[in-house]
Order: structure tokens, then C-alpha cells, then sequence
């Protein structure tokens, strides 16, 4: 955000690096005159272009529309999220700020036709959305939060029709007079999880204005996704296409295709995607020990627990070179960071952990790697498997197979004028990876979740790797210059105590079913097993 402000302002592209090397205004403020000087052109605005004839899909988006043609009606491409309204609900004055939202967004009111070869995206000049209400409040109120959640999993599993839409989805559960739930889905064609937090945002926003019978504050937005779509296919071709392959060409050039993890399970010859997960938390002086080390180290608090997690992964495959993937924005354009729409990317992140560096050494590696993925995050993920062609198969994702995440848009509780919306926690019973290691940033404290394929794992394993990911934090906080064979050395030595403490919590229970089977085996006389030989 900070960058794609400078390049508005100063009309030069200033490489992402510079802001790590100078953080400061006056040095960033070098860089940009530099840039200016050298005659480093950024890439075009987008702008608004005509809605007559085929408009594109995104690359992204094409990858969606063709899994859809291969396996239509399928639920693993939906976007779930639930808020509580706590509160008197003005249920007029939200249906109508979600039409304004609605209205606002083009791409929620795009569906997707077949177009020759391929297909165009089809956008409503209009489009109303009900609002239905599902009332529970006549149930018994200890039951009604478990009838919420089953009605709120039956809602988010609802397949989409990608020709026929509508792609966004609301529903409303009424649980008494100051209780709702709203449920929002979208299919992931026309959204990602920054846009479901601005759409939650606008919401919020609206409602407020619209409840005290006020006209909408937000100001019309500069362009829509379809320009968006348009401004990609033109500007990643041709030479800027290639550079960027070039580098993901020499960046992954000879490393494993696979992540030789320890499994409970061997693969099934089609993964099933079943998934599950288990919370993790950051205690909140780890966490503020991590910024500080972050901040020493010229790093972020993301490369920092990407350096962690690595160290943890490196720890159970041995492998000294693993290759870990990350969603990223991908909003590089100011105008763009306020649109709904499916703009999120992919990135294949490089750990080389060979010669047993120090973790200090090893932040300094995943930075590097970090920075020229910035720097050459534009080629889609889809896109990039078609160039490098690793070995395919149905049974794990290609290139990569564990992901990291540390999100900082988390959906945060909001106070409106007679009421509070609160996000509702969703279980999604999926999981796209072998293993994902989901965290938000909420400021002073760092929670999330480990999920996981269960045809793989077993939640036992999975609790462990969550526990020694926290160990390998502590130990970096503690002595940043340990050699990653010392902090293996301390996980080695936390995986004995762990296996003592079951071996003897095991035969406590052994010995209590034994002096059970006793008590009930012993006969009135005395003797063991009633007197009958």
C-alpha cells in the first residue's frame, strides 16, 4: 500500500526493496527521485473501459470458470461468512445497503457465459437481492445456537451456477427480537477474502446511514473488476509476461515438487479435500517479542513466522529445501484496494535452510525470497504451473503443499448505532493443502488455526507441529543466533518429554481398567473368578 501510493504520487516505479533498505521518508523519498531519474515507468492506470462486446475474465477467474465446465456444481470454491447482529435490526434499512453494495460492486452482479473457446462475463445492468428470513426464535432457546450452525453449514454448501448467478448469496436467521445472524456466500470467481471483508465494511457502513434514514457516504468507485480484467490481459504479456517468468523460472529451478512430511495415512489415489483443524494462538508477549525481533532484523512479523514455519517443516521432512505457498493481495493499484472481486494470487516461496544457518541467517534468506516474489507476484499461480510443468497428479497440489498465512484484515466486531455485528466462527470441513497454517495479526495477539487433510493426519500430529511451531518461536526470540540444529535439538527434547508423559499417561489407564476387571472378578469367598476353576 505504501509503494503503490508512491508510484500515484511521484509517477515512478519504486521497487518494493527500497523501502526495507531505507525505511525512512527521506531515504524513500531518494528512491523515488532516483526512480524518476532512471525513467522506471510504472505499469499503466487501469481505466474504465466499454461494457459493449466480450469483456475477458481475469486469469484467475478463467482458471475457476474451467475447473467449473470440468465438475459443475461443486461447493469447494465457496466463500462463507456469517455475522451476529446484536441489537435492534432495522431489517429495511439492511436489505437495502446490501443492494447498494450490490450496485456498487459490478461483480456481483457478473455471471459467466460460454464465448467461443472460452467464456465472457455477463453484468446485470441490475439486480435485487431478497433478503429471506429463516425465524428460530420459536425453538427452545438452548437449542437455537445448534439449529443456527446447522442452518448456517447448509447455507454456505449451497452449490453456485457460475452462467446463471446470482454469485452472491444472503440469508438472514432470526434467533429473538435483539439476535440475527446474517449469512453472506459468494463463489470465489467473483470475490476472495479481502473483498468479503469489504463487503462487511460497507455493509456496516451503509446500514448506519441508512437506519437514521441518511444517504450513503461512500463515494462511487473509479472502476470495477471487468476494467480490471481488461487492464491484466493487456499490460502481463509480451516482454513484461516473460521477465517475470524468467524469474520464477530461475527462483524454482531443480527444487522438490514434493514435501516429503510424515504422514499418518498414505495418499489416496484422488484427494478427498475432507479436512479439518485445530486453534493456535500466540501468547501476547511472544507476540510483542516477535515485532521487536522483526523490527532489529529489518523484517517483517510475516517473514519472521515464515522463517519459523519453515524451521518447523524442516524439522519433520529433513528436507534442507522446501518450497511453501502464500496468498497474497495482489492489490497493487490504488483503485483497486476497495473493489469486490477475485483478485487474490498464489506465490511459491523458497526456503533453503542448507548449512545449518542461524535463524537470524535464516530470516535474512526468507526475506530475500520474499521480496523478489513482491516484486514478481503479477503471473498467476495457474500460469506459472503451465510454464515450469512439475509432475501432475490427483493426489497433492502442484509445487507446493503446505501454505503459510498471516492475515491483517481480519473481520473485527463493529458497534453501529443500536447494534454490534460480530463474525460468526465457520467450520469448513475442507482443506485445499496437506497442511495450512492460518493466523491473523489482530494487533496485540496472533490466533488462527492448523488445518489439515484428515486423510493424512491425525489430530494428535497436527497438535504437536502446532506446539513445536511455538517452541521454534520461543527458542528465536530467545537466541536468534541458534543454529537451526540446536533448535532441533530442543524440539527432539520437547518430542521425549511429550512421548514420556503419554507412555505414562497410558499406563495409569491400563492399570485403572485392570483394577476394575479385579473388583468385578472377585467372588463373595474371596477367590478370583467366583470358585468355578
Amino acid at each position: 500500500q505504501v509503494m503503490s501510493r508512491v508510484r500515484a504520487a511521484v509517477g515512478a516505479e519504486v521497487p518494493l526493496r527500497k523501502l526495507f533498505e531505507s525505511p525512512t521518508v527521506a531515504g524513500l523519498a531518494a528512491a523515488a527521485e532516483a526512480a524518476l531519474r532512471e525513467g522506471t515507468k510504472p505499469p499503466p492506470p487501469i481505466e474504465m473501459v466499454s461494457r459493449e462486446g466480450r469483456l475477458p475474465l481475469s486469469f484467475a477467474q478463467q482458471r475457476l470458470w474451467f475447473l467449473d465446465q470440468l465438475e459443475p456444481g461443486g461447493t469447494f470454491y465457496n466463500i462463507p461468512v456469517a455475522v451476529k447482529l446484536t441489537g435492534r435490526l432495522d431489517v429495511e434499512a439492511f436489505g437495502r445497503a446490501l443492494n447498494e453494495v450490490v450496485r456498487r460492486h459490478e461483480a456481483l452482479r457478473t455471471t459467466f457465459a460460454t464465448h467461443g473457446e472460452g467464456a465472457a462475463q455477463i453484468i446485470a445492468p441490475a439486480l435485487v437481492l431478497p433478503l429471506p428470513l429463516t425465524d428460530l426464535s420459536a425453538l427452545p432457546e438452548g437449542q437455537r445456537p445448534a439449529a443456527a450452525a446447522a442452518a448456517v453449514r447448509e447455507f454456505s454448501n449451497r452449490p453456485f451456477d457460475l452462467s446463471r448467478g446470482p454469485l452472491l448469496r444472503v440469508g438472514l436467521l432470526r434467533l429473538d427480537d435483539e439476535e440475527h445472524v446474517v449469512m453472506l456466500t459468494t463463489h470465489h470467481i467473483v470475490s476472495d477474502v479481502w473483498s468479503m471483508g469489504l463487503l462487511v465494511q460497507e455493509l456496516a457502513t451503509l446500514y448506519e446511514a441508512f437506519s437514521a434514514r441518511q444517504p450513503s457516504p461512500l463515494e462511487e468507485l473509479p472502476v470495477q473488476y471487468a476494467d480490471y480484467a481488461v487492464w491484466q490481459r493487456e499490460w502481463l504479456r509480451g516482454e513484461v509476461l516473460g521477465s517475470q517468468l524468467a524469474y520464477w523460472r530461475r527462483q524454482l529451478a531443480d527444487a522438490p515438487s514434493v514435501l516429503d512430511f510424515p504422514k499418518d495415512r498414505s495418499r489416496h489415489a484422488t484427494a478427498s479435500f475432507k479436512g479439518a483443524r485445530i486453534p493456535v494462538e500466540i501468547p501476547e508477549e511472544l507476540v510483542a517479542e516477535l515485532k521487536t525481533l522483526s523490527r532489529r532484523e529489518s523484517s517483517t512479523l510475516y517473514m519472521t513466522m515464515l522463517a519459523a514455519f519453515a524451521a518447523t517443516l524442516r524439522h519433520h521432512a529433513h528436507q534442507d529445501d522446501l518450497l511453501i505457498g502464500t496468498p497474497i493481495v495482489n492489490r497493487k493499484q490504488v483503485e483497486v484496494e476497495s473493489l469486490i472481486g477475485f483478485f487474490i494470487n498464489t506465490l511459491v516461496l523458497r526456503a533453503k535452510l542448507s548449512g545449518d544457518p542461524s535463524f537470524r541467517e535464516l530470516m535474512k534468506r526468507v526475506r530475500e525470497v520474499c521480496l523478489g516474489a513482491y516484486a514478481h507476484q503479477d503471473v498467476p499461480f495457474e500460469r506459472l504451473v503451465e510454464e515450469l510443468k512439475p509432475e501432475r497428479s490427483l493426489t497433492h497440489n502442484p509445487l507446493f503443499q503446505a501454505s503459510f498465512t498471516l492475515d491483517q484484515f481480519p473481520l473485527r466486531e463493529v458497534h453501529l448505532s443500536g447494534l454490534t455485528m460480530s463474525p460468526v466462527e465457520l467450520e469448513h470441513g475442507t482443506a485445499q493443502f496437506d497442511l495450512v497454517l492460518h493466523l491473523v495479526d489482530a494487533g496485540d495477539h496472533i490466533a488462527g488455526s492448523l488445518q489439515y487433510r484428515t486423510e493424512l493426519f491425525d489430530t494428535a500430529t497436527m497438535r504437536d507441529f502446532a506446539s513445536q511451531f511455538e517452541t521454534v518461536l520461543r527458542a528465536t526470540v530467545a537466541r536468534p543466533d541458534a543454529r537451526l540444529s540446536e533448535i532441533e535439538a530442543a524440539l527432539a527434547a520437547e518430542e521425549r518429554r511429550r512421548r514420556e508423559e503419554q507412555e505414562v499417561e497410558v499406563a495409569a489407564v491400563s492399570l485403572q481398567k485392570l483394577r476394575k476387571v479385579r473388583r468385578r472378578t472377585i467372588s463373595p469367598t474371596g477367590l478370583e473368578g467366583g470358585g468355578q476353576g
